[in-house]
């Protein structure tokens, strides 16, 4: 594991981000599926998430599980709301407003810790 440096740090983001993006194609070619009678979104939902999770599995090469984890949910979630609204005409009202704000604000917490977390054991090593 090449954990702690800058450089494998951003792969691990850039896997990450890629995997966030590939869950929410899978998410809504789901939707357009119509509970898989249609072939070809069907395909885009396994390819979506086959794809989603091999780039979440190289990302926790370098990022904390945890914390991989919360963001590729966290996000996720929250971006498939927001497309949920945008394009599939879901409800927009103050549930979904809290519901993303209270996962965006997991997932800083899960953030903030993990760094507090690494500077208290620089601290003890240095």
């Amino acid at each position: 594991m090449e954990r702690g440096t800058k450089q494998s740090l951003l792969k691990g983001y850039g896997w990450l981000s890629l995997a966030i993006v590939t869950e929410i194609f899978g998410t809504s070619m789901l939707k357009l599926s119509e509970g898989f009678t249609v072939l070809l979104p069907s395909f885009g939902v396994v390819i979506g998430f086959a794809i989603a999770f091999y780039c979440l599995s190289i990302s926790i090469r370098t990022l904390p599980l945890s914390l991989a984890y919360a963001i590729w949910s966290g996000v996720g979630t929250a971006l498939t709301a927001v497309i949920g609204v945008w394009i599939w005409g879901d409800a927009w009202n103050a549930y979904t407003v809290g519901g993303i704000l209270l996962i965006i604000g997991g997932v800083v917490l899960l953030n903030g810790s993990k760094k507090a977390e690494t500077a208290g054991k620089a601290a003890e090593q240095g």
